[in-house]
Parts: structure tokens; C-alpha cells; sequence
């Protein structure tokens, strides 16, 4: 799927109306099947660029454009079949937590199945080897009849990967897979997105912490900084004085280190005591 941004500004999903926008981008172009990772600091509009570009965020100004056309301007059947297309994977994946993992997996084929199919799919799931393969891809395929209650976070979230393997969209939206994931799940999950995405064609933006890990798997770098665009440059580009620059006041998340605490301030001294002898 092909992205188009031209002067485009956005609010926060949970900013007031008429707050300023957290996003503002002069233009941006992703081309089909490419693969670029989107970072800088907190607060910088990482996830409020995959919320407009999942079509679940109108544009203050401005235009996104997917394949040529203007979500905004489709009616709205034409949006919902648009929205099929798309898969966004949010940080925390929304998993029911009595739902057994093979049935929250499969749940990445709903855009593409019809209401009686959806339903009859939470109880009698369709494709079981096809849940079976993509979670092996993730190294989660013993967890396959596990309830989602008992994973922990990063089994969660790879759950939620794993979804998008399964999915019927053009476009995969990935937003911080990697918080709950130590450095050798880290490099398979990313491994294995980066790798699928590339044998489907499938383009795949994702927002990344983990600076080392974007510049190691994707070709594509975009910066993000206050809202606005730091650089767009392939992966080799990218230097450490622009890394420098643009967390700047943020240097713990370059390093992946929590942030330097004030030095506590000293004790007041004791008042004095005055004894009266009679």
C-alpha cells in the first residue's frame, strides 16, 4: 500500500478539541511494500501518526492518501473496506482474557469474513495449522490452546503479532512491539516482521524505543521530534550527532536507560532543644 502525507496536522487521540496539534508533517512518502521504523522521544507523535494512519484519526489539516485515495473523503462502507486493508497493532493488544490464544490469533482474518463466519469462528476455530504456523513464527506455538490470561506481557504481545500474519491487509501499523520483549525476542519478533512483511509486500511502519534495534532491521529511518519531522533517511544515514539531536533532553530513551532522578535534598538539621534546669 502506497502512503501519501501532504501539510498534514493532527491532534493527540486524547487531546481536547482545539488543543495544538501533536503532529505536524509537511509531507512523507512510503512506497508499496517498503519498511521504515519511526522514532524519537516521548511525546515526539509516533503514535499519533500510526492513529492517522490507520484511518482512526482525521486529519486537523492537511491529506493522507492510501493507494490515491483520501480516507475522509469515501463513504463509509468504502472507509470500513479501506480500514480491511490496514492492521494496526497497538502496544498493548487488546486480547479478551479468557479467549484461547488460537481464537485471538485467527481474529486477524475477521476483516475478511462475513458476520456468520466471525461469529461461528469464536467457537469452532477455522484454520488451526494456520494459527499454529504463525505463532511458531514467534516461538509461541505451545501456547496455542492457552488461555490469554495466563501469558504474560510479552507473550501477550506477541500474540498480537502474530495476528498480523494471518490478516488480509496491505499495510501492517506496529506501535512499540518490542516494551515488553527482552533483546533475543526483540530480534526475532522484528526478525520475523521485517521478513514476512518483505515476502508479502505488505509495507510496514513501525514506532520503536529501541533505536538499535531499528537501525539493525529496517532500511528506512524517520525521526520524529515535538511533532515534526527530525530526518527521513535510510538506515546507514543515520549518525549518532542526529540521534544526539534529536533526543535531546531525552538522552536515557537513546540509551535505554530510566531517567536520571534529582539528587534528594539535604535533611534539615534538627531544631535545638533547650533544656531549663531548676
Amino acid at each position: 500500500m502506497r502512503i501519501e502525507i501532504e501539510a498534514l496536522a493532527a491532534r493527540h487521540p486524547a487531546a481536547r478539541a482545539g488543543a495544538a496539534p501533536a503532529l505536524q508533517l509537511p509531507s512523507l512518502a512510503v512506497g508499496m511494500g517498503e519498511q521504515l521504523a519511526v522514532i524519537g522521544p516521548s511525546g515526539a507523535g509516533k503514535t499519533t501518526l500510526l492513529q492517522v494512519l490507520a484511518c482512526a484519526l482525521p486529519p486537523v489539516s492537511g491529506t493522507l492518501h492510501l493507494d490515491g485515495e483520501n480516507p475522509w473523503a469515501l463513504p463509509r462502507h468504502a472507509l470500513q473496506r479501506l480500514r480491511g486493508r490496514l492492521f494496526l497493532a497497538p502496544q498493548v493488544p487488546p486480547l479478551p482474557p479468557r479467549q484461547r490464544v488460537v481464537t485471538a490469533v485467527l481474529a486477524g482474518r475477521l476483516p475478511a469474513m462475513g458476520l456468520a463466519a466471525s461469529v461461528r469462528s469464536l467457537f469452532y476455530p477455522s484454520d488451526i495449522p494456520a494459527a499454529h504456523a504463525a505463532l511458531e513464527r514467534f516461538d509461541l506455538a505451545e501456547k496455542l490452546f492457552e488461555r490469554v490470561d495466563r501469558l504474560s506481557g510479552g507473550e501477550r504481545q506477541r500474540v498480537g503479532l502474530a495476528r498480523a500474519l494471518l490478516a488480509p491487509a496491505r499495510l501492517w501499523l506496529v506501535d512499540e512491539p518490542l516494551s515488553a520483549l527482552d533483546p533475543t525476542r526483540s530480534r526475532q519478533a522484528l526478525a520475523t516482521l521485517v521478513g514476512q512483511a518483505a515476502e508479502r509486500g505488505v509495507t510496514l511502519v513501525a514506532t520503536l524505543h529501541q533505536v538499535d534495534m531499528a537501525l539493525a532491521h529496517f532500511p528506512r529511518i524517520v525521526g520524529l521530534r515535538d511533532g515534526a519531522l527530525a530526518f527521513d533517511l535510510p538506515a546507514a544515514q543515520v549518525t549518532r550527532e542526529r540521534l544526539e539531536r534529536l533526543y535531546a533532553q531525552h538522552e536515557h530513551e537513546l540509551l535505554g536507560a530510566p531517567p536520571a532522578e534529582p539528587p534528594p535534598e539535604p535533611a534539615a538539621a534538627p531544631a535545638a532543644v533547650v533544656m531549663h534546669c531548676r
